[in-house]
């Protein structure tokens, strides 16, 4: 039988829990987060951002025809999000030009070593790092302002939608391969939960 997407989500409910509800989300709904907390984070985040693209561009490279349209679409959703980065930035007077935090190079690593991977699961790991985003933002809404507008960007119906396509083009991927892949993208699921899980904390720890 084929490993899906939703398998992972059933087989290891605890460690995408982790994932997806940290204090980070909750103090930001409760609008108690701290701003160099928050701020941490958000220079972070935009590191991250620049090297998930690139790792959506080796997504693209190897995607079946079928599946471009939809990850086309996404490397649009990308362009902007770096450009609402930098706004974010200008806004809080932050300098985005400064060093990864240790758990935001792991990450990164973490993406770059993927490019190695075959199609299937690369396209694992693309939608489980959606996921976290869309689901850890959306679970945690509404949230006062300043963070609504974090929450809205990743927690919307069409970010949902989007994600949702995701996880099918996945499923395609997975349907008819080995066992060795199938590992392969399930050890990248719970790397991933692990690394969200780690990035939220890094706010705490690197503020």
């Amino acid at each position: 039988m084929p490993l899906t997407c939703q398998q992972l989500l059933t087989q290891y409910p605890n460690q995408w829990q982790a994932a997806t509800v940290h204090p980070f989300l909750t103090q930001c709904q409760q609008g108690s987060i701290q701003a160099a907390q928050f701020n941490t984070w958000l220079v972070q985040d935009y590191h991250f951002v620049i090297e998930f693209t690139r790792f959506a561009a080796n997504l693209i490279q190897a995607a079946p025809t079928a599946h471009l349209d939809i990850l086309l679409g996404g490397i649009i959703a990308l362009k902007d999000e770096l450009t609402w980065f930098q706004a974010k930035a200008t806004e809080r007077q932050l300098n985005l030009n400064q060093a990864l935090q240790p758990t935001c190079k792991t990450y990164c690593q973490f993406m770059a070593g993927l490019t190695q991977q075959p199609y299937p699961v690369k396209a694992t790991a693309f939608w489980a790092i959606e996921l976290a985003y869309n689901q850890g933002w959306q679970g945690h809404s509404p949230m006062p302002a300043p963070y609504a507008e974090f929450a809205d960007r990743w927690g919307n119906a069409a970010f949902t939608t989007y994600v949702e396509l995701l996880a099918q083009q996945a499923d395609s991927a997975l349907q008819d391969t080995d066992e060795t892949t199938q590992a392969q993208a399930e050890t990248a699921f719970l790397t991933i939960a692990r690394l969200e899980k780690d990035f939220w904390q890094m706010a705490y720890e690197g503020s």
